[in-house]
């Protein structure tokens, strides 16, 4: 068994980690200012390791992992952690799926015996299956098809990724969803459900000794799987023509564009790139009223009420850069576009402005701070990182290289990722109502006062 080594950057953190024999890496971050812990475990499993035609297999174990084991009664896991005080969840992401509790700092013992007798003595029925593939197909109706703008952010998504798996919706295909067996949880669970495809994070006010000390008690007996290997995915193509696509339905107020761009990833020991990006959408639209697009766009030109750009590098394969555009009150969405192109464009050739620059990397490097006070969001801050192939010292490094960008270098990523060919352009819009039969109330609808809002980012993560 590797010994436990300790890591201390310069951050406020003091981190240590070792591994079981078994392959389980365990990461310790300490923080001592409140009797609390968070435990995480994370399996680099997620969405996207999906075989085709499975499509939401992730997610649906992830439900099925609160139906108990030979030793916690069947959908009381969570309860037991709500009686001693804590709370409890899990998220399911295309590169991961994790699970966390927080608790009071002296009940950690009982959460990781919990967490280790789930990770290989789940039981399920096919009355259980049953049941939880009808709350995710519940879950996929209303957080999807009842909502416009997610119905085509999906399809954005399927024509930006023409060859990986990032294309496919983390909560599935619903005529794939719905053929989902008790077989293949199963076979998903057994496979991937294992020490040597999974780092635990204990954050908050633990000991190290301590820590290991049970992890080699509750998680060093569990047996390694044997079909873990290298995450081999279908790597994108080069993308030669813009992609173009249009969705329209009744429900819509307010007539969007959303355009997404393949951009890069953060790479272990090669981070100079994703954290360029990180600023270019923090000053392109990240930075509320300050920001270039709302500049040019909403201030000076007037074409646009809402605009907003987003990056987030943190994933194994290639990722999207993207921007969001409102149209204000008689521009056309033609009207629209043309501003944007004229901005970004604009952005590209000037370059950043250095006093908005500067601001922006002083506000990034606050919130990295600010984030800190947090002990889920340091535990997040490394099981994300760690799981997508990053080390510690790539972890640790990347407030260091936000610190390092140049504006030169977020001009010249700018120029190589907002680029047409690699992109998909979306518009919503809102469709023609059928005629209303003549003894039908004029009166609007639910469904018409309740029209959709501008779009939200999308998230990369679906809640249970």
């Amino acid at each position: 068994m590797a010994s436990l080594s300790l890591m201390t950057p310069a951050q406020a953190e003091t981190v240590s980690t070792f591994t079981l024999e078994n392959g389980l890496q365990v990461v310790l971050i300490e923080d001592h200012r409140a009797p609390v812990v968070v435990q995480m475990i994370w399996y680099r499993a997620g969405a996207a390791d999906e075989p085709a035609g499975k499509s939401g297999i992730a997610h649906f174990l992830e439900h099925l992992m609160f139906k108990g084991t030979d030793t916690i009664p069947p959908n009381a896991f969570s309860a037991m952690i709500e009686a001693q005080g804590g709370d409890d969840n899990a998220f399911t992401s295309w590169d991961y799926t994790a699970y966390f509790q927080r608790i009071a700092a002296d009940r950690l013992e009982l959460v990781m015996e919990m967490e280790a007798d789930r990770m290989r003595n789940l039981r399920m029925t096919e009355e259980d299956v049953t049941t939880e593939r009808q709350v995710v197909l519940e879950e996929r109706s209303q957080r999807t098809d009842s909502d416009p703008g997610a119905l085509m952010a999906e399809q954005m998504r399927a024509a930006q990724f023409m060859n990986h798996r990032y294309g496919v919706p983390i909560i599935g295909w619903r005529h794939e969803m719905e053929e989902l067996s008790r077989a293949d949880a199963l076979a998903w669970y057994t496979k991937f459900y294992a020490p040597n495809n999974a780092i635990l994070i204990i954050a908050g006010d633990a000991d190290p000794a301590q820590v290991k000390e049970w992890a080699e008690k509750y998680y060093g007996p569990i047996l390694p799987s044997p079909e873990i290997g290298p995450r081999l995915r279908p790597q994108e193509p080069p993308q030669l023509a813009e992609r173009r696509l249009s969705y329209a339905d009744e429900r819509v107020s307010d007539p969007y564009i959303y355009r997404s761009y393949l951009a890069p990833e953060r790479d272990p020991g090669a981070q100079k790139e994703a954290a360029a990006l990180t600023i270019l959408a923090e000053l392109l639209g990240g930075d509320g009223q300050t920001s270039h697009l709302a500049r040019a766009l909403q201030f000076d030109s007037q074409t646009a009420v809402y605009s907003a750009a987003y990056y987030n590098g943190t994933a194994i394969d290639d990722t999207t850069f993207g921007l969001i555009l409102v149209p204000a009150p008689g521009v056309s969405l033609d009207e629209a576009e043309a501003a944007l192109d004229a901005a970004v464009a604009d952005f590209i050739a000037q370059g950043p402005d250095p006093a908005a620059f500067a601001r922006i990397q002083t506000q990034i490097r606050a919130s990295e701070i600010y984030a800190r006070d947090n002990i889920r969001g340091l535990a997040q801050r490394y099981g994300e990182g760690l799981t997508i192939g990053l080390s510690l010292e790539d972890v640790q490094a990347w407030d260091d290289v936000l610190a390092s960008v140049t504006i030169e270098e977020v001009q010249a990523v700018a120029a190589q990722v907002l680029d047409r060919k690699n992109a998909v352009t979306a518009r919503l819009l809102r469709a023609e109502e059928p005629p209303k039969p003549e003894t039908e109330p004029s009166s609007e609808s639910p469904d018409e006062a309740a029209a959709e809002a501008p779009a939200q980012i999308p998230t990369e993560e679906t809640q249970q």
